[in-house]
């Protein structure tokens, strides 16, 4: 028995050497499969083509990108209409990337056309008769992401100078825009935040989203918790007390205030002292000027001698505010519309009696002028009794997690 399984062994054992120099189908099909590795850009396999990549110059536009390639005038107009009710190609941009595939043959035919409308979004022209025109988009990652940063001058310098992304700020100041006055910033305030970043091919978007934060200012913690209310998300506070208020701190989102509310002002054109029942902001001319809050536009003027082009608008029965000096007016502004907190309502400018480009922001309550940095504005709902015990459990947390930043 013992000679009979040495002889069996040293069969098997032979064959394994036999079998070294045969073909192993498996072992090909594993090499094979890690050999073909097929790449693709916007769905389409990159190696079946020659790329040529560019980006769109100043007064450029598809006709020029495509019969450079060759393409004919007929082709082109077939491409356009193609592209009707997906994208007007009249709209292409200077600055954004574009794309065409082309045939690997000695025409170096177009086979695709691709141009980037956003960071994310692009549209493909399939040359083909039987092709079409269509948006794809791009994949998208989300990171989880916190910051606390110490101010010395402003959010947006500070966060550069710490790596986090500066756009950051700008959402910041939306969510605080009814509790803090950014144009008042001091050194010494601070901001701890969580929030998520959405990333594409590993580039950064401007796209946040802010899970928590604790924004220091002046020696007291402002906190903002999202939480649903009414199908949307709002920020609360540490009571539950909504941060958005009946009206903006401030009609400009950057800037700095160049003149305060005063009884006894000297007028820098006039050259006298006169009461000056507003807040001078200046900032460049076209800044965007945004309404306090809902209201109704009362006076679109003109006023050579004054506040220039000026825009007046009610809020409700005690409230009423005032734009002036503005390069011109919003599209659409006109005694009578019906405004959102946060519309357009026109641009800085220095029409009127003006040195330079600002705005004067006026506020009046029951008539009379008030100071608009002084002004206290009522919030809005707070979180609902029957969610206060939930939203304290989301707040808790969060607010744990913002501290130990």
């Amino acid at each position: 028995m013992v000679i009979i399984g040495i002889v069996a062994a040293a069969i098997i054992l032979g064959r394994g050497r036999e079998d070294e120099g045969l073909d192993n189908p498996v072992q090909e099909l594993v090499d094979s499969t890690e050999a073909v590795q097929v790449h693709y850009k916007y769905g389409i396999p990159v190696d079946d083509f020659e790329v040529d990549e560019g980006v769109v110059a100043r007064n450029q536009n598809l006709s020029t990108i495509l019969t450079r390639h060759g393409v004919s005038a007929k082709k082109i107009h077939e491409v356009a209409e193609r592209c009707k009710g997906v994208f007007d190609t009249r709209k292409i941009r200077a600055g954004n990337k574009y794309t065409l595939f082309l045939s690997r043959d000695s025409l170096k035919s177009p086979e695709f056309f691709i141009y980037e409308h956003s960071a994310t979004e692009f549209v493909v022209v399939d040359f083909k008769e039987s092709g079409e025109a269509y948006i794809g988009q791009k994949e998208m990652e989300t990171r989880e992401m916190t910051a606390n940063v110490k101010i010395a001058s402003s959010l947006w310098n500070a966060m550069k100078e710490v790596g986090v992304d500066p756009a950051l700020a700008v959402t910041l100041a939306d969510i605080y825009a009814w509790a803090i006055d950014f144009y008042g910033i001091v050194k010494g305030d601070s901001i701890q935040v969580i929030y998520e970043q959405q990333f594409v091919e590993g580039l950064p978007l401007s796209r946040f989203d802010v899970k928590g934060a604790i924004f220091t200012h002046a020696g007291k913690a402002y906190i903002a918790i999202p939480f649903p209310r009414d199908g949307r998300v709002a920020y609360f506070d540490e009571r539950g007390n909504s941060l958005q208020k009946a009206f903006l701190k401030a009609p400009l989102r950057y800037s700095r205030v160049s003149s305060r509310f005063s009884n006894n002002r000297f007028h820098p054109v006039l050259k006298i002292n006169r009461p000056h029942h507003g807040v001078d902001y200046a900032a460049p001319t076209g800044t965007p000027v945004y309404t306090i809050g809902d209201g109704t536009v009362t006076k679109k003027a003109f006023q050579k001698d004054g506040g220039g082009n000026y825009v007046t608008v009610k809020h409700n029965g005690v409230y009423s505010t005032t734009y002036m000096h503005l390069s011109k007016f919003a599209t659409g502004i006109k005694v009578g519309s019906r405004l959102a907190q946060g519309d357009v309502i026109g641009y800085v400018g220095s029409t009127g009696l003006a040195t330079g480009p600002h705005l004067d922001f006026r506020v009046y309550k029951n008539g009379s002028p008030i100071n608009p940095l002084a002004m206290e504005s009522p919030s809005k709902e707070p979180v609902a009794k029957g969610d206060m015990e939930r939203y304290m459990h989301v707040k808790d947390s969060i607010v744990q997690r913002l501290v130990n930043l």
